[in-house]
């Protein structure tokens, strides 16, 4: 039996385009998940893990839909040999059923990891070149100096209850409290 599985990293991305090409290639089961590769929980890839049988083939549209890294992919990759489940990629046209697309399963997760290193090393390279411009990244400050210093004294002033320091600046009380940890 074909068992198709889908993925999709967000729920702003259409999965339809996958349905649809794993129902044309004869999947009479879809297991479909929303949820970044890089997430170690997908329910939906467990279940389908759980319930395919030997004999079974796991169809998926594109390689990337699968794993995580290329560790992963072969780590699933063995899994459903152990269990004599072959996979099969409608994109890469490849099929664990002949060594061929065996190799070429390897291939494609290598290129696929190799792919988003480069991604991480540009994204690296890029907040490397902001910083040097003086650009700095993360969260801005919640409070500015001045707001820091008026913490401080109207936290001095044990008559003046946290909480109306809270809002007199509209801030936490985790914000003031680490604003006033950090002198």
């Amino acid at each position: 039996m074909l068992v198709g599985y889908a993925r999709v990293s967000t729920d702003d991305q259409n999965l339809t385009p996958q349905l649809e090409a794993l129902t044309e290639a004869g999947c009479e089961e879809i297991f479909q998940d929303v949820a970044s590769g890089a997430k170690t929980a997908r329910p939906q890839l467990q279940e389908l893990l759980k319930y395919v049988r030997k004999g079974d083939t796991i169809v998926v549209w594109k390689l990337d839909r699968l794993g995580r890294s290329l560790k992963h992919l072969i780590e699933t990759l063995q899994l459903l040999e152990d269990k004599g489940v072959e996979f099969k990629s409608l994109t890469e046209g490849m099929d664990t059923n002949t060594p061929g697309g065996k190799l070429l399963f390897n291939i494609f997760g290598a290129i696929a990891e190799f792919e988003k290193d480069l991604i991480k090393e540009r994204t690296q390279a890029g907040l490397k070149a902001a910083r040097a411009r003086g650009r700095k990244g993360g969260r801005p400050k919640k409070m500015d100096p001045q707001m820091v210093e008026m913490a401080r004294s109207l936290h001095k002033n044990a008559n003046t209850p946290v909480a109306d320091i809270c809002r007199t600046l509209k801030i936490s009380k985790s914000t003031l409290y680490r604003c006033l940890k950090e002198t």
